[in-house]
């Protein structure tokens, strides 16, 4: 099947890259094996980043290869050493893009201006290493947390063409002429229906105007509800100043005249919604045709009476093209004005429960229909330490209990009922389960206070052998000594 060359919608995969694991190192050298904990921090992954590029005009690179990852944070290592973060991932997208959320239709976000930005999917943040998670009461951890996952979600990019000025029309009502006559595009042009199977864009100067047109292909009766091209390409007018009727004085289809034209268009533009408020401009095209030039004059009153400016002109000879194109720029003139100058940003966006606003965690009470309870633990904090904690390492589960305990789940479970032996499961459909047992330390297995080292806070064998024998020879020496001085006497 052959790839075709301009897409203006595509969904497209995008994962962010995880964070890097921190390390749990233990400084170590000569004469000083024990030296404090010198765990590095690891690297946050990189994000997938969509970044605005001027002269792009479709999407087909996105057609191609619908899947991008960005590249994972490194690892810490030892002698406080932090992993390397990881690259991000820059996604060249033409102006006028919108992003959405392909599962919930949501628009994430509206990319109009060279240099404009949004990550879509963040890169994880790297794990702590034990240097980090040092204090004066945790002097030597034994662990360190791990680096989370990066964002992961389907979207739908969708372009939208950029142009001052829309043209709509019939097909072979004469919009490619139009274009290839007033600006330097050179669209293909041919005496059938839906010759332009993809929007034609044009540049326009006027006086001191310059202004872009695009010409909108198959919009036919129905083209609302998907017949002919309208339905895939009606949205690429919904940006335009102002629209402009390309009406064909000289078709010799039964049952069409440049009125009832007119009114058709006009149909299927409000059916798809949102260009009430577009200026209209209407030119009769093909005036170097004799009887067209004459149905152009009969129904020009009709349509002036509608409120519209109206233009008889001719792609072929050049007729009320100057007047046309000048009208156009007046219109682009007066919006530009009405309009702030627009400043490229670079919009981040983060998942719903990093931006709510209350609790820190909730506690829900579950029942599984034989008498047993499950009490369920929802919270941007808890669900992060989760992630955060190596299971394997007894230490650091004793951290996340500290954790967890500090922010008030455990008084809360005890506040609604909960009973020692109770599962209590924290997060959704991946959620860690474990017994709930209150008041128990659950690093207690641990010689020591969880976060501390008795071999930093206790001399070593050969260290305490050492200062036995400088004990014993001073006690000999001060012996002699005063043997030997009665001696004298």
């Amino acid at each position: 099947m052959a790839i075709p060359s301009f897409v203006d919608r595509v969904t497209l995969r995008v994962q962010g890259g995880n964070g890097g694991h921190g390390c749990a190192s233990v400084h170590r050298e000569k004469f000083k094996p024990l030296g404090g904990p010198d765990g590095g921090n690891g690297g946050d992954g990189g994000s997938v980043v969509l970044r605005v590029e001027p002269g792009l005009t479709t999407l087909v690179e996105y057609h191609r290869q619908s899947v991008r990852r960005a590249t994972n944070g490194q690892p810490g290592r030892g002698d406080h050493q932090n992993g390397a973060r990881g690259d991000d991932v820059v996604l060249a997208v033409p102006d006028g893009t919108v992003v959405s959320d392909a599962d919930t239709g949501a628009v994430l976000a509206d990319l109009t201006g060279a240099g404009s930005e949004v990550v879509v999917a963040g890169g994880g943040r790297g794990g702590l290493g034990n240097a980090a998670l040092a204090s004066s009461s945790r002097k030597a951890p034994g662990f360190a947390l791990l680096g989370e996952e990066g964002e992961a979600r389907t979207i739908t990019l969708e372009l939208k063409v950029v142009a001052d000025i829309g043209l709509v029309g019939f097909p072979s009502a004469g919009k490619s002429s139009l274009v290839a006559a007033i600006s330097r595009a050179r669209p293909k042009i041919a005496d059938y229906p839906f010759t332009t199977l993809v929007p034609n864009l044009g540049v326009v100067v006027a006086g001191d105007t310059t202004f872009t047109v695009a010409d909108v292909p198959g919009l036919i009766e129905g083209a609302s509800e998907g017949r002919g091209l309208g339905f895939d390409f009606l949205r690429h007018i919904e940006r335009c100043a102002a629209l402009v009727h390309v009406v064909d004085t000289a078709t010799y289809l039964p049952g069409r005249d440049p009125v009832s034209d007119l009114d058709v268009i006009e149909q299927e533009l409000a059916r798809h919604g949102g260009l009430e408020d577009r200026p209209r401009l209407v030119a009769l095209n093909k005036a170097d045709v004799p009887d067209a030039a004459e149905l152009a004059e009969l129904v020009r009153d009709d349509v002036a009476a509608r409120g519209w400016p109206v233009f008889t002109i001719s792609t072929k000879d050049g007729q009320g093209l100057t007047e046309l194109t000048f009208a156009m720029a007046e219109i682009v003139r007066a919006r530009r004005a009405a309009q702030p100058a627009a400043q490229p940003a670079r919009i981040v966006i983060r998942p719903e429960p990093a931006r709510r606003t209350g609790p820190e965690f909730t506690v829900v009470r579950q029942g599984d229909g034989e008498g047993g309870e499950l009490w369920r633990v929802r919270g941007h904090k808890p669900e992060r330490w989760v992630r955060q904690t190596d299971f394997g390492n007894p230490e650091a589960v004793g951290y996340l209990a500290d954790r967890l305990n500090r922010i008030g789940i455990e008084d809360r479970l005890l506040e609604l009922g909960a009973r020692a032996g109770d599962a209590v499961a924290i997060g959704g459909d991946d959620a860690v389960v474990f017994d709930f047992a209150p008041q128990v330390d659950v690093g207690a297995e641990i010689l020591s206070r969880r976060g501390e080292d008795q071999r930093l806070e206790s001399e070593r064998p050969a260290a305490q052998r050492r200062r036995e024998k400088d004990a014993a020879y001073h006690a000999r020496r001060d012996g002699e000594g005063e043997w030997g001085e009665d001696d004298d006497e």
